[in-house]
């Protein structure tokens, strides 16, 4: 059976085949709070001609505006990928409570450059259904090639 993370995280999966589909990375976002999803994004760098909007950054303003507030306690993030730094550091600034990644990203993410990024409190779970991330990340390069 699977588990509550494992749940969410295909939705982000969902969301960064869209990105895919899109020609943009595929990395694919939710935020959950409460058990139930507030906001879904994806990479949206290409579309819009901005390097700042990755999916994090989208789910983030996002699931603030609905509610109501720039902070996130008690809220989830489920990502595809490994944040950067740029996106730890918006989630450290928002005081998620969680964050859970599918893969690691060993050239640009946070753990690598900014370990204590995120708020003192937030928990980090790395490795959901980090296979399918993996490989859709791969099967996107390799098809760019």
């Amino acid at each position: 059976m699977e588990t509550k993370d494992e749940q969410y995280m295909r939705r982000a999966l969902d969301e960064a085949r869209r990105a895919f589909d899109d020609g943009e990375i595929p990395v694919g976002a939710v935020v959950v709070c409460r058990d139930r999803v507030i906001s879904r994004a994806h990479n949206l760098t290409e579309t819009l001609h901005d390097v700042t909007a990755h999916a994090e950054m989208q789910a983030i303003t996002s699931a603030a505006d609905m509610l109501g507030g720039k902070y996130l306690k008690d809220c989830t993030l489920y990502v595809t990928v490994e944040p950067c730094v740029m996106c730890a550091g918006a989630l450290g600034w928002s005081q998620i409570s969680r964050v859970v990644y599918g893969t690691a990203d060993a050239k640009r993410g946070f753990s690598r450059f900014a370990p204590q990024a995120f708020h003192p409190k937030t928990e980090v779970t790395g490795g959901v259904l980090e296979a399918e991330c993996r490989e859709l990340m791969q099967a996107f390069f390799q098809h760019r090639r």
